[in-house]
Formats: C-alpha cells, sequence, structure tokens
C-alpha cells in the first residue's frame, strides 16, 4: 500500500542473496521504499510549472538517510540541499553511505543536520519536501498546522512545500500486503486502524528466500490523514493554494504507472499515492 517502487543504480546481485541476519533494514527500506530520483524530477518539474523559475535549495525534513538530498545535489551543480533528523543512527549510516557514492564538491552542497522540523530553522529555501508519509506521526491539526506554519516561514517568498499521502478503501482494512522485489518480499502490515480517532499502526517486516524474516524492521504510530484534511491544515497554516498530483495507471497491469499528474478529481481504488504541492 505505501510504497514507492525505489531505483537501484549499478548492476543488480543474484536472487536468495541476502537472509534476515545479513540483511541492513536501511538498505532494504532504500530499495523498496525509495524513489528519489524521480521525486527529485517531481519537484523541480513542478515547481517550474508553478513558479516559472528553476529551484536549487531543497530542504528534505524527516530526511533519515537522506536518499532525496543526495539525489539532489546530484542532479545539478548549481543545487544544495539541506536535511533535519532526530535520528541520529539513522542519520549516520546515511551519511557513511553517501560518502561512497558523492563527490566532494557534491557533499560540500548538502548540509545534515540533527533538529526538530517542527523548530528547525535553515536558510529560506525554493522547496521543502516531507516525503515517506513521516508528517502523518502529527495526530491532531494543532500539531500538523503548527508544523506546516513553521515550514512555510523556512520558505523563500516564492517557495512551494512537497508532501506524499496515501489512501483508498484497503488502508482502513488490517491486512498484510506484499511486493517481491530483487532477493527479498517487502510486507506493509496494517496491525491497526482506528476509525474514531484515524491512528494506524502499520509496520515494514522483510522477508527472505531462505525462510527467515526480518519482523518490524520498521514500525509507524501514525493518524492516517485525507488529502482535504492535509490540503485544509496547509491553508490554515498560511499556504496560498495547494495542488493535487494523481498517480496514473499501467492499464496493461492495473498497477500505478508512475506518473504524476495534477488533478481535481480522484479514483475510488483500493490503494493509491498522491503529492501535495503548496504554494507560499
Amino acid at each position: 500500500m505505501a510504497t514507492k517502487q525505489a531505483t537501484r543504480n549499478g548492476k543488480k546481485p543474484a536472487k536468495g542473496w541476502r537472509t534476515a541476519s545479513t540483511g541492513d533494514r536501511h538498505d532494504l527500506y532504500e530499495e523498496s521504499v525509495q524513489s528519489p530520483e524521480e521525486e527529485s524530477e517531481f519537484i523541480d518539474r513542478v515547481f517550474r510549472s508553478l513558479r516559472k523559475r528553476t529551484p536549487t535549495f531543497l530542504r528534505e525534513d524527516f530526511c533519515g538517510t537522506h536518499f532525496l538530498s543526495a539525489t539532489w545535489v546530484q542532479q545539478r551543480p548549481a543545487n544544495r540541499a539541506v536535511g533535519f533528523d532526530l535520528d541520529t543512527e539513522v542519520m549516520a549510516w546515511g551519511r557513511a553511505r553517501r560518502a561512497k557514492v558523492l563527490t566532494p564538491a557534491q557533499q560540500s552542497r548538502m548540509d545534515i543536520r540533527k533538529g526538530d522540523v517542527r523548530t528547525a530553522r535553515s536558510e529560506p529555501v525554493d522547496a521543502i519536501a516531507a516525503f515517506n508519509f513521516s508528517y502523518f506521526l502529527f495526530k491532531t491539526r494543532k500539531d500538523l498546522i503548527g508544523y506546516f506554519r513553521h515550514a512555510r516561514s523556512q520558505l523563500k517568498k516564492d517557495g512551494v512545500m512537497f508532501v506524499d499521502c496515501y489512501g483508498g478503501y484497503e488502508s482502513f482494512s488490517e491486512q498484510t500486503e506484499e511486493r517481491d522485489l530483487d532477493g527479498f518480499t517487502y510486507q506493509w502490515h496494517t496491525e491497526r486502524y482506528d476509525p474514531v480517532s484515524g491512528d494506524v499502526l502499520n509496520h515494514i517486516h522483510f522477508v527472505f528466500p531462505d525462510g527467515t524474516k526480518m519482523r518490524k524492521a520498521f514500525t509507524y504510530d501514525w493518524r492516517l490523514w485525507t488529502i482535504p484534511e492535509i490540503r485544509e491544515c496547509l491553508a490554515e497554516a498560511g499556504f496560498s493554494k495547494t495542488h493535487v498530483y494523481w498517480e496514473g495507471t499501467d492499464h496493461a497491469t492495473g498497477e500505478g504507472d508512475g506518473i504524476f499528474r495534477k488533478t481535481t478529481v480522484g479514483e475510488a481504488c483500493g490503494g493509491w499515492i498522491a503529492y501535495i504541492a503548496a504554494e507560499k
């Protein structure tokens, strides 16, 4: 359900090369959940469409292993990125990983800091990305609006904030969905959903060809926000306009095609992922 297919760089290893004891949960997460190249290009395309100029300075909130920030600085020599997160273990893993693939010049244009996204301050940026639904950890309108209001204050006068969201009737079901990837199976497990509060408890598990399983590699205690609620909170935080970008369908497979286009009407499908762009 709440996944985005990642693009792997370099040669893929043969199936069966990992087990629960040898697998790295952050590596598995990046491969199964993230798609930074597509998202970097999406931010670029939408920003240019809305603001008629090219964005160069990106802030990545809840940056974790800062995969998106690293991809952004690789996109062109003028790009810079700043990222904030509170998990120092995850950030350290990301620094070690990025040091292997980024040039010194690219690393110098990426500033990753420990900080609470609700209060962390940086030089005004062109765009802010809060992806992988991380802001769903804010469970009340007061907290979510407070975060959005602070994020807006960190944008340049014509800046744009980007968030993603997921939903569909299957999102409200307590079930496990899985997807086979290169040498492992990704499982998205909705353990609990409360229709009164909107709270949802999700886990990511990884299963390997030898039968071993990495259970609860990641756990998310969120509120399952809907698109209208998110847009209303963005408006109350002071954003002037919001736009929804809906994923198209590959009619040969019936699955999402990875192409997100601006729309005013969605589809009542079992599961979907969308992006929202909020203009300051």
